[in-house]
């Protein structure tokens, strides 16, 4: 008899690699507990995540979206945060225009010393987006609720006579 397993959300998360990505790496060391269905992706500001990335996420099956950096005012290259936190605003709107959920999308401030803070916010928007759903956006992608695989972009050879 097969078992229904609980559907979990597919989250990704840019973190920036001075704070966030830190702060990511010492929850791990400390061995704190948080959900395993975060993809991180290091990035080297908070403020270089383009709205297409957060797109082509949704788009490849990704439930939801974190982006995460230092708080604001400590930024190492000064005002990054600020440009994240005005890009996230902006893509949200974009988004639920589309009809996406905007808490599809979260932005944090971690700093490297906060690997307990990490944790808890990726258990929180684990739990959001559990009760939002799967993702919608691109449906012929999730049949049945879960990911299917891209495409890939593989090169074809010539055909040889």
């Amino acid at each position: 008899m097969k078992q229904k397993t609980e559907w979990k959300p597919k989250l990704v998360g840019f973190l920036c690699k001075w704070c966030s990505y830190a702060g990511a790496d010492l929850a791990g060391t400390s061995r704190k507990k948080y959900p395993a269905n975060l993809r991180i992706i290091k990035v080297p500001c908070s403020g270089r995540v383009d709205p297409l990335f957060i797109l082509k996420a949704l788009r490849l099956g990704f439930d939801g979206v974190l982006v995460s950096g230092c708080h604001p005012g400590e930024c190492h290259y000064q005002t990054g945060n600020y440009r994240a936190r005005r890009r996230i605003a902006i893509t949200k709107r974009f988004l639920e225009y589309l009809g996406v959920e905007p808490q599809r999308i979260q932005a944090s401030w971690v700093s490297a010393s906060e690997g307990g803070k990490f944790t808890k916010v990726v258990a929180d928007v684990t739990k959001e987006l559990k009760e939002a759903g799967p993702n919608q956006l691109f449906s012929e992608r999730r049949g049945d609720g879960t990911k299917t695989k891209a495409r890939s972009k593989g090169t074809t050879r010539a055909r040889q006579s």
